[in-house]
């Protein structure tokens, strides 16, 4: 039974209710869970374990990723659609991905954890929803246990190729009673319900335009069944609009809103071109939302209407989406461009600030997953935290205050982290895996893929 201070902390952000910020501050975590927040005094007489000192430093919640496709960081780049809209992206990546083996997920999820993890991440929801060649959710989930990852293992799914009318190619979608079985499976084997739970099992077919109604209709029944959340795409762009409209004949939001896919229990990503109703909708039924702001604008799909989703008290968390819209997993510097984003859109330097985007990473992205033991540094709360170091460039000069200098100025990566009580990032390195290994595994999996080499 470990007590664990961190102590003499420059700045502590606690994102506790009353977003307190202290100062010369220390955090006492006993195991995996935080007990005590005050103080250096205040805390100086407690006996501890192991004292890390951290003088000089901001800490943080861990931050919270909403929203990824891990494997996509094997096909970061790919020349043939480093210049399309959402629908054409996918359609170029579809026959590449069609090579995924689950060594290969394996090693991108790893991958894409690592990335997070330096850049402050502590809990991550992965969609998987391609499994060719024998690839399982299971690989990921593994994987993310190695790694020591808190981890929402979300099982995606595809079951409505180009010849029934969706977008995916034919090859790469499943029979859709294998995949409510397999879920289910997947539920009972990994899913842990539990306060502090590191595995959590969701519930996620891709997208309205890659699975049929009736798949929506049975999720969300099995889903429900099992106490578990739902996750999927939603009004991503303009095409998403005008399938939706000429296929169901009713915007996104009313789609959903029909099959029961609003809720405490549900969020949606994206949602870009998410209209008055579809706000108003998800602040009263607490329907949360997963903003992934770079791989909005890196596919030109539009800006999500950020501001006035918190006006109306809707859920938003942050999401780096796929490593392959994106091409990159820096949770850090997404909150960033969330903040710019909203700025240069609204043409008001005022309507998002720091420490709102900020709030999106940590609280809002535990709201979003449906959780209330992550988010905060406050007694009963997980033991995730992160730390960066002030003496280093990027905050040189910012220092005048430091909660906004670690958005307003160039991103960093953490020099400490500690997810459920463990220490995974010391002096800014992974403790967990070997990563030069792991990165040059990666990339010769990903020149295989792209070869269409899937020889091991």
């Amino acid at each position: 039974m470990a007590k664990t201070l961190l102590n003499h902390i420059h700045t502590l952000v606690t994102m506790d209710d009353q977003r307190r910020e202290l100062t010369d501050a220390a955090v006492l975590v006993h195991d995996n869970q935080i007990v005590r927040v005050g103080s250096a005094a205040d805390l100086a007489n407690e006996v501890v374990d192991h004292i890390v000192d951290m003088t000089d430093h901001l800490v943080l919640p861990g931050l919270i990723n909403t929203h990824h496709h891990m494997y996509q960081s094997l096909t970061r780049a790919i020349p043939a659609a480093q210049n399309c809209e959402l629908f054409d992206w996918l359609k170029a990546l579809y026959p590449i991905w069609a090579g995924l083996t689950p060594e290969m997920i394996r090693i991108s999820t790893q991958t894409a954890m690592a990335e997070l993890m330096l850049s402050g991440c502590t809990t991550a929801s992965d969609h998987l929803y391609i499994y060719p060649n024998g690839c399982r959710l299971d690989d990921a989930i593994e994987a993310a246990q190695q790694i020591g990852m808190r981890f929402h293992a979300s099982r995606g799914a595809m079951s409505l190729g180009e010849s029934k009318g969706g977008l995916p190619p034919d090859r790469v979608v499943e029979d859709e009673a294998f995949i409510l079985r397999d879920t289910q499976r997947l539920i009972e084997q990994w899913h842990d319900a539990s306060r502090f739970a590191m595995t959590r099992v969701v519930v996620a077919p891709c997208s309205p335009f890659s699975v049929t109604t009736d798949l929506m209709r049975e999720s969300a029944d099995l889903a429900r069944a099992y106490g578990v959340s739902l996750h999927t795409h939603l009004a991503e762009n303009h095409k998403d609009i005008a399938f939706s409209q000429e296929v169901f004949g009713k915007t996104p939001t009313e789609y959903v809103e029909d099959l029961g896919w609003i809720g405490h229990d549900v969020w949606h990503a994206h949602c870009v071109q998410l209209d008055q109703h579809g706000i108003d909708l998800f602040a009263r039924s607490g329907t949360g939302v997963a903003h992934c702001p770079c791989s909005n604008m890196r596919l030109a799909s539009g800006v999500a209407p950020i501001r006035q989703m918190l006006d109306a008290g809707v859920k938003v968390g942050l999401g780096v989406d796929g490593s392959a819209s994106n091409d990159g997993g820096h949770m850090l510097n997404e909150a960033r461009q969330a903040l710019l984003l909203q700025r240069v859109h609204h043409c008001r330097p005022d309507v998002l600030s720091a420490r709102e985007a900020l709030e999106m990473a940590t609280r809002g992205g535990a709201a979003v997953l449906n959780r209330d033991d992550i988010g905060q540094i406050r007694p009963g709360f997980a033991a995730d935290l992160i730390a960066f170091d002030l003496n280093t460039l990027s905050f040189a000069g910012g220092l005048h205050d430091p909660v906004a200098a670690l958005l307003l100025c160039a991103s960093s990566d953490v020099s400490f982290s500690m997810i459920n009580g463990q220490a995974v990032i010391v002096d800014g390195q992974l403790q967990t895996l070997e990563l030069p290994t792991l990165i040059g595994r990666h990339n010769a999996l990903a020149r295989q893929l792209a070869n269409g080499d899937t020889r091991r």
